[in-house]
């Protein structure tokens, strides 16, 4: 059995760990709070953007296939892309290993080279280590992005797209559920796919000064869109997960604490147990 003295330096050292556990579990549920706030407003707005596509895309089967924009024209996939988000730091949980299993399943099912342009150094880090051509990382967000810090992410994925670098993008990221649940999720992004069972609310919507101008208009700012909701979703989840993982974190120092008390107790008493019989063995060879 240790000695008290080694139970003793390991409770401080637990009770130390214990103490930046819940200091990090209390940073991240403030962050959470805003980041849910944040992730939860743009849904509507990525909503209604989708309404407005799916209404516009309703005459896009009697355009002619030539004349379609180009982030809708679909082609044959010989090189696709991967748009993959990730934490930029550890300690939150299973999540950036589950989003890199994700993507690097995605990236074996779809038979094809494919790029990939990493959000968070967690996935940055773990690509590194693969074959995968690494197209472009941005590791530089924050934790409270603007809409305008995205515009360099969809600027290099539209671009590539339309110098046919790519056929077919995809995005990989965490969908915020609930703070106990972030699920990960894959959404083809290139082309452009209007979503074919959105709702327009029986609303006659007026396009001046038609629907393939406000279509050729329209189409970047929803790729730009998804692209934010989903950096948005991700922050959301890596600080509900990082809260999670450092509350269970606490909790574990604690159960050890308790053990190692009893430990030290029980250690204690052998001692004290101990020296009272040498105490009365030594009387007793004093009166022999």
């Amino acid at each position: 059995m240790p000695s008290t003295r080694e139970i003793r330096r390991r409770i401080r050292s637990i009770e130390n760990t214990a103490k930046i556990t819940k200091a990090m579990e209390l940073v991240a549920a403030s962050k959470m709070r805003r980041s849910q706030d944040r992730a939860l407003a743009g849904r509507p707005y990525a909503e209604r953007l989708s309404w407005v596509l799916a209404d516009l895309a309703e005459t896009m089967p009697q355009m002619d296939p030539d004349t379609l924009h180009p982030l809708l024209q679909r082609r044959e996939v010989k090189h696709a892309c991967i748009i993959h988000i990730t934490p930029n730091r550890g300690l939150a949980g299973g999540l950036p290993a589950n989003l890199n299993r994700r993507a690097s399943a995605l990236a074996l099912d779809l038979g094809v080279p494919a790029s990939m342009v990493a959000i968070g150094k967690k996935g940055r880090d773990y690509f590194r280590r693969t074959d995968v051509n690494m197209r472009a990382t941005f590791t530089e967000l924050g934790d409270y992005p603007e809409y305008i810090d995205i515009l360099p992410i969809a600027r290099v994925v539209i671009d590539d797209y339309l110098a046919h670098e790519y056929d077919q993008v995809f995005i990989v990221y965490p969908y915020f559920v609930n703070t106990m649940n972030q699920e990960p999720r894959v959404h083809q992004l290139l082309p452009v796919e209007p979503p074919e069972d959105k709702a327009t609310q029986a609303i006659d919507y007026i396009y001046e000064p038609d629907r393939e101008s406000v279509l050729a208009e329209l189409l970047p700012r929803y790729v730009e869109m998804q692209i934010y909701e989903a950096i948005l979703e991700s922050i959301a989840s890596e600080q509900s997960a990082r809260m999670v993982a450092m509350r269970n974190a606490t909790d574990a120092a604690e159960e050890v604490l308790e053990e190692l008390t009893l430990a030290r107790n029980k250690a204690r008493q052998e001692q004290i147990t101990k020296e009272l019989l040498d105490i009365v063995g030594g009387a007793e060879s004093m009166q022999v």
